[in-house]
């Protein structure tokens, strides 16, 4: 039987989730690495990770306390 492999987005919400806490784009890239996630560049791991924490949020997963601060906890 294959796997299915989890997405970016998958793989981050189960992390977050299972964790909580607060997330920055520094924890999200370690947590997305961590993962199995190899990015060609740092810069590329941290838009990767703001893009996915933005995608948890307007899914509802994370919240942004501050609007000023991208930091985000479970919702």
């Amino acid at each position: 039987m294959t796997e299915k492999l989890l997405t970016n987005k998958q793989a981050l919400a189960a992390v977050i989730q299972a964790l909580g806490g607060i997330w920055d784009t520094q924890r999200a890239v370690l947590a997305l690495r961590v993962a199995g996630y190899e990015p060609t560049s740092d810069e590329a791991a941290g838009k990767e990770a703001r893009r996915r924490l933005r995608d948890l949020a307007d899914d509802g997963v994370i919240v942004r306390p501050d609007p000023d601060q991208a930091v985000y906890r479970l919702a």
